[in-house]
């Protein structure tokens, strides 16, 4: 029996929050550098929040995260409470950790006869066949057996990355010729980790864009396909997102969500320039788990998501 979720040591915890907070904060383009000339004289009024609100939508929070951010910290100050910076700095904490904490989620792979299927969806260039390899290697670490479906069939550099990864991480892959049928791939791997008893099928689909239905139509089809065959399979549908897209990130991920229902999503590319803000606004416009964020290549620079650990990347000094 097993029952896993993602418990990082302190020591990795630590150095992974060492990068983010550096890799949040090493340009002007958000929150923490403008800050300090927010209030210059130290004083924080409506000017200030309005600023800060202007800020915020800049940043890719959204609108409607905005405003929850912003309204909260407007009690705040006709309480008196925002004195300085650093209460000011002190409700943002309180505020944002509030959105973020309910989406804090790690990713946990139950006991089961049958392999536990995690399906990866998202668009090209997110990431998503290098967070199949990171969270192979890490599952692997966990003590569990992973394979691999290369259901992404319609590029044959995707199948030749995933058993790349499979070589790395002595993983077995499944893959058919180029242009096969994704979802007889997948349920072809689905049977092979059957009958080996495997404990976590990772299936890759082709990149795609949110908006091309008959792409989403075969998404749906691979789901169906496995739920055939075990009910409760796919037991996660993961999205794979890029912060870097800003707002668009969050319309992707409203579409999946509406065509397969999406139960854990991971956010890439955190170095970019869009630094995070997105975080916000899809914990507070979807609710959709988020279990894992990266901010590099490596796959030590993808962990598990916290909520208190991210608010504080984003306001460090």
């Amino acid at each position: 029996m097993f029952d896993k979720k993602e418990k990082p040591t302190e020591v990795e915890r630590q150095g992974f929050v060492k990068r983010l907070r550096a890799r949040l904060n090493h340009g002007d383009s958000w929150l923490t550098y403008d800050l300090a000339n927010l209030a210059p004289g130290g004083d924080i009024d409506a000017d200030v929040l309005e600023d800060l609100e202007a800020n915020l939508v800049m940043a890719d929070v959204g609108v409607d995260a905005t405003e929850r951010i912003i309204g909260e910290l407007q009690k705040s100050l006709e309480r008196k409470e925002l004195k300085d910076i650093d209460a000011l700095k002190a409700g943002l904490r309180r505020t944002m950790t509030g959105i973020l904490r309910p989406v804090e989620a790690p990713l946990e792979i139950e006991s089961r006869d049958t392999p536990f299927v995690i399906l990866m969806v998202g668009v090209n260039g997110a990431g998503k066949t290098t967070t199949i390899g990171k969270l192979a290697r890490r599952l692997k670490d966990q003590g569990l057996s992973v394979m691999l479906a290369a259901g992404d069939t319609f590029r044959a550099a995707a199948v030749e990355q995933l058993q790349a990864w499979g070589e790395r991480n002595a993983v077995t892959v499944i893959a058919q010729q180029a242009g096969a049928d994704p979802a007889a791939v997948i349920f072809d791997a689905y049977q092979a980790a059957s009958a080996r008893n495997v404990d976590v099928l990772l299936a890759d689909t082709a990149g795609r864009l949110q908006n091309q239905q008959g792409l989403m139509d075969e998404l749906v089809k691979i789901k169906r396909v496995l739920a055939r065959h075990d009910p409760a399979a796919p037991h996660e549908v993961m999205l794979v997102l890029d912060a870097s897209l800003g707002q668009n990130a969050l319309v992707q991920a409203q579409k999946f969500d509406a065509a397969l229902g999406l139960s854990g999503i991971t956010v890439t590319k955190l170095d970019g320039s869009a630094k995070g803000g997105i975080l916000l606004a899809i914990a507070d416009k979807l609710g959709v788990p988020v279990r894992f964020i990266g901010i590099g290549e490596k796959a030590e620079d993808m962990q598990p998501f916290s909520a208190e650990d991210f608010v504080d990347a984003l306001l460090a000094d």
